[in-house]
Formats: C-alpha cells, structure tokens, sequence
C-alpha cells in the first residue's frame, strides 16, 4: 500500500532516529508498504524544498516559516501557510502517487485542504485517519491565549471550524488515550463514536541497554548527581503547558531532602525562572540543568529511578505526555503531576507503575514522593515495562490504523 503521512514534526532528516512518528513509519516501511512522509524544513535549518528517498520511505521536507520554538506571530502565520506550501509540494513531488492510507497529526488542524486534495487525487478511495495528539484550539484558551469571548473569540472561532472540518474529513481518529476518547465524543456530538479509538503513542521497542552500578554512578558523578540515593528526573520541554511554576512550587518545598535527589533537565520560556531560582535557593536535593543531547540525556535517565511528569492544572483537555513511554522504557515508574481531566496518573495507579498527584497540590506531590520511596521502585518499574509492551508498541498503533483496510 501506499501511505501519507502529514505532520509538523521537523524529525525526519533521519528516519531511523527515535521518536513516535519515525518509529511508526518504519514500522509500515518494515511490513512491505511504500511511505511518504511530508514535514515542514524550517527557515532556520536554512535547507530549501528537497526529497530524500531510503528505501521504501520517501521524505519530502518543504521549505516554511519557522512553526515550533518561535514567536506567536511566526508560529501562527508559519502554521496557516503550512496547508497551502504542502500541497503545492505534494502536487509536485508526489503527484503521481494514488495513496491508499492518508494519516496526519495535530498539531497543526489546518492540513484540511491537503487531505482533501490527496483523496481527491487517489480517486476518492484513500482511508484518512487522524493521530490525535493536540485538542487545539481548546488547549490556547485554557492556556489563556485564545478566548472565546471578546476579539481572540475570532480566531478561537476559524481555528474551532478547521477543528471540526477536521473531525468530518477524517474517516477514523485514533486518540492517546481513554480520556482523549471520552473528550472528543463529548464536545464534538456530530462525530460518530464509531470512527474514534485509542490509537497510543507509542515506540519501536530497542534492546534494552542494561546500565551496570559502576557506570550509573560515573553518569551521575559526570553531572554533580548523588549516587547514594535515589533520583526523580524531569526531562522535557519547560513551557506554560507543563505548569513549570508549581514545579517549582514542588522543587523549593523538598528542597532540602536528605532521602532523595531530584534533577530537572531542559529547555523552554521557563527555563531561567528555574536557573535562577538554583542559582539563588543553592538547595541540596535539587539540581537544574539545561538540556542535554538525546544520547546523554538518554544515558541520565537510565542512571536514575524515578521519572517525574508535570501539566499544567488550567488544562481541561486531556493531554497523555510522550515522555511516559522513555520512563517506562528504560523501567522507571512515574509520578504525575496533572490536572484532573488528564487520565495519565489515573492509569500509572490503576496499572501499578506510578502514582498521580493534581498539579496544584505541593503536599499531595510531597506525599507521592514520601509513598515512592516506601515503595518498590524496581517491582513498579517492571510493571510500567510490561504495560509499555502490552500497550504502547508501534505494533499496537500500527494494528489500530490498519484493521479498517485488512
């Protein structure tokens, strides 16, 4: 078969890099199907339009405006001229092509008239299903920057139209998790229950990389990091969705913890709000640290016990963090700290691999860190490692996608 696939993630100069959508697209590629990938080559890189054929995947990467890690007014003209310089391309460089799967992702919902045009080009009778991974524009408003009221209620308007032209092009929508099912149901009633399921993140599962207790400690000795008791790491992106100020909440209120150590390593508009503050606070049982290369921040990860994820509490979406899946990956149980509506934590309970906390509650995180380390961090950790392959395998999302064609 013929697979598309649209999508604003910028990691495709490498297909076999690690990450959801590269492991799912080899997953097709490696069951015999021919796929093409569309993604945007930001102005940055400085890279014009170009394709690069490996194999059975074949990469188009278009030449746009800077559309992640910008300003709102880049982003946001970057993201409406996304549909028209896709399909330009697609008519260019794939034109030939009669696709038999048209799959895309959110962000971003405006690929409308992309999706319109390859059906239209593969005779009418191509399949399309929608990755549901960003419940937009709903999250901007619980974030603040939409409203739908007063003058951000026009653009929360002509957003909430390309939503819901979304939902009707789209023949099937896979969703994260139950939670994200129960949403789009709820606040899209002409969408038929039939054409929505869970279709997780997920990963290409590699071999494991077994860290020996000497090269642990060197890991950790390399960045300051006690090697005599356990460490919580929060990785990722340090933005307004994570709700990095009650992190911080979290981090001056077990600042000086003599049972643990935590460690939060990356990058985002919160950033040096956090730097800062260590800087400042000098606390013994945090360390902050700026982002690491995905190799060596692969290598910390696996040299500590427990991984921490944070969402911002305003969020009445349900979001299911990607970061999960490196955690339990590499054996780790977790601590969630979310809004309510979110059902990670719910499932890290009810599965025995984690435990949840809502992210305005300081105590109820110190109690989840006080229970974790009563706990047994390795029998948990298995546990998460047995969910992550009974549920979160690019052979599950791939199975997901492909039964409404076999």
């Amino acid at each position: 078969m013929n697979i598309l696939f649209l999508t604003m993630s910028s990691g495709f100069a490498n297909i076999e890099g690690r990450g959801i959508y590269t492991d799912l697209m080899r997953k097709f590629r490696d069951e015999g199907h021919e796929v093409y990938i569309i993604y945007p080559n930001e102005r940055r890189n400085g890279r014009q339009t170009e394709v690069k054929a490996e194999g059975r995947i074949h990469c188009l990467g278009v030449r746009t405006l800077n559309v992640t890690k910008t300003n709102v007014v880049e982003k946001g003209i970057g993201q409406l001229m996304l549909e028209s310089q896709f399909k330009r391309a697609l008519k260019k460089f794939f034109g030939n092509v009669k696709f038999d799967i048209i799959l895309y992702s959110t962000p971003p919902i405006t690929f409308n008239k992309v999706i319109k045009y390859a059906k239209k080009a593969s005779d009418g009778k191509a399949m399309t299903y929608l990755l549901l991974k960003d419940i937009f524009p709903q999250n901007a408003v619980d974030m603040g920057m939409l409203s739908k009221a007063g003058v951000k209620s026009v653009l929360y308007n002509m957003f909430r139209r390309k939503e819901e032209e979304l939902y009707r092009l789209s023949d099937f929508i896979g969703c994260m998790s139950p939670a994200n099912v129960r949403y789009v149901l709820k606040h899209n009633p002409e969408v038929s229950a039939d054409k929505v399921e869970i279709a997780p993140n997920s990963v290409d599962l590699s071999p494991s990389e077994v860290v020996d207790e000497g090269e642990s400690a060197a890991i950790l000795t390399k960045y300051g990091l006690p090697t005599d008791k356990p460490i919580f790491i929060y990785g990722g992106n340090l933005g307004i969705p994570q709700g990095i100020p009650f992190l911080l909440e979290c981090m001056e209120a077990n600042a000086d913890r003599e049972d643990c150590h935590f460690v939060v390593v990356g990058s985002g508009t919160y950033y040096q709000r956090l730097a800062d503050w260590y800087k400042e606070r000098k606390p013994k049982a945090v360390t902050v640290m700026k982002g690491l290369p995905k190799a060596d921040y692969d290598k910390l990860v696996r040299a500590c016990q427990v991984g921490l994820i944070f969402l911002d509490y305003r969020f009445t979406i349900p979001n299911y963090p990607s970061r999960l899946l490196s955690y339990l990956e590499n054996k780790m149980p977790v601590i969630a700290c979310t809004d309510p509506n979110c059902d990670t934590g719910i499932i890290a309970e009810e599965n025995g691999f984690g435990m949840y906390a809502p992210s305005n509650d300081v105590k109820a995180f110190t109690s989840a860190v006080d229970r974790m380390l009563i706990a047994d961090i390795k029998a948990m950790g298995e546990r998460g490692h047995q969910f992550l392959k009974d549920n979160y395998l690019v052979e599950h999302t791939y199975k997901a996608i492909m039964k409404h064609v076999l």
